[in-house]
């Protein structure tokens, strides 16, 4: 092994998990603002408004992220051209909205309708019924495993170099053809990979232990 191909090249590698990290994490925030409200849609009582956030679930789930990158980046409509980052973006942000949908939906299906009907009870409104009752316990129910789906949509942002975002995946493919390394230029970029991921798993593992005795405490 090489190292000195890894030395001249970790600072290309870098970049691209700065990159890396960067659309996961904007991608990840706007996919759970939409997601919530793909969730308050999902559960309304009217059929109608159900039914759009049903199909947007349905659609997104079960397209491929790969799929949905090409057909942003080379066959959007009406001769609008976005860039490799800007359809990288709104494709995660679709993708991660419908599955955090679903986590949001379960998360409230899960507090129980006595407190509901107690909270309405004592004349607090909808608004406040949400932000006091519902959300601050969806959020204790759904943190771990919105931590451990956001491990691996991490590693599916590696798709996104197929459309030439300059991602770590993108850079280290370069960093390959330039110097005919695989083994230094790859694995640098699996354990940059790893120690990404790793982060998120030990916060994951620290939320549930925060969780845990929070709820021991109450």
């Amino acid at each position: 092994m090489d190292t000195s191909i890894i030395t001249n090249g970790l600072p290309l590698l870098l970049q691209g998990a700065g990159i890396t990290l960067l659309i996961t994490v904007v991608s990840l925030i706007l996919g759970t603002i939409v997601g919530y409200f793909l969730c308050l849609m999902r559960m309304s009582h009217n059929k109608i408004i159900s039914g759009i956030a049903f199909i947007y679930i349905w659609i997104f789930r079960g397209i491929p992220l790969l799929i949905l990158l090409f057909l942003l980046y080379y066959a959007t409509p009406f001769g609008i051209r976005l860039t490799a980052i800007q359809a990288a973006l709104i494709a995660l942000t679709l993708n991660s909205a419908a599955y955090n949908a679903e986590y949001i939906r379960s998360g409230m299906l899960a507090v129980k309708k006595g407190q509901i009907e107690a909270a309405e009870a004592i004349g607090l409104t909808p608004f406040q019924v949400m932000m006091r009752i519902r959300i601050p316990q969806v959020i204790r129910i759904i943190i771990p495993p919105y931590i451990s789906n956001a491990t691996s949509f991490l590693k599916q942002t590696a798709q996104v170099s197929v459309i030439t975002v300059p991602d770590l995946m993108m850079n280290a493919k370069n960093l390959y053809a330039s110097t005919y390394s695989p083994m230094e230029t790859l694995g640098a970029a699996a354990v940059l990979y790893l120690i990404m991921t790793s982060l998120l798993m030990i916060l994951q593992s620290w939320s549930e232990k925060k969780l845990k005795i929070s709820q021991n405490n109450s």
